[in-house]
């Protein structure tokens, strides 16, 4: 059973930055892709940014490129996701996600093709 572990959350002054890290455990195949999502009160669970593990081949939300960066260390099993410049609306708990399959274009923001979640960690960035 695939575990995941998001940590790296908090709080930081808006246009500050934060490096979320997902741990996976109890993985048996190597080709996969990793995906960072986020749920802000209120609203929808959203897209931010996913690669493929075994290309390295990345999407990011419009909201993300220039400002968010996800990259993987094969050694560690651990994807992270930097996010710079964060502002006060991106407050939401961050979501790690893994898919079975390497998917790449569009199909990495569909969080319907992710078969595991992480339980989150909350993102705050204040005003």
């Amino acid at each position: 059973q695939v575990q995941l572990v998001e940590s790296g959350g908090g709080l930081v002054q808006a246009g500050g930055s934060l490096r979320l890290s997902c741990a996976g455990s109890g993985r048996s195949f190597s080709s996969y892709t990793m995906g960072w999502f986020r749920q802000a009160p209120g609203k929808e669970r959203e897209f931010v940014a996913a690669i493929n593990w075994s290309s390295g081949s990345t999407r990011d939300a419009d909201s993300a490129k220039g400002r968010f960066t996800i990259s993987r260390d094969n050694a560690k099993n651990t994807v992270y996701l930097q996010m710079n410049d964060l502002k006060p609306e991106e407050k939401a708990v961050y979501y790690c996600a893994e898919a079975l399959i390497a998917y790449g274009g569009i199909w990495m923001a569909d969080q319907n093709k992710y078969d595991y979640w992480g339980r989150g960690t909350q993102v705050t960035a204040s005003s």
